[in-house]
């Protein structure tokens, strides 16, 4: 039994310093600012909603 927690402590103690380093290593969670010189397009997306082209099959609707 009193091996099992000296296991248990070695791995929090483990995992603690394992979290530290990470985090020391990253640059405390700062991430650098992100500058796009290119202009926004939408790609291939439709310029309107998919369902509005099912409106004429949605139950309730008006549109005909």
């Amino acid at each position: 039994m009193e091996l099992f927690a000296v296991l248990l402590f070695g791995l929090v103690i483990a995992a603690g310093t394992a979290t530290v380093r990470a985090m020391l290593k990253d640059g405390h969670g700062h991430t650098p600012v992100v500058r796009s010189t290119d202009t926004w397009s939408a790609g291939t997306l439709p310029s309107e909603p998919y369902t509005s082209s099912l409106a004429w099959y949605l139950p309730g609707s008006r549109v005909q």
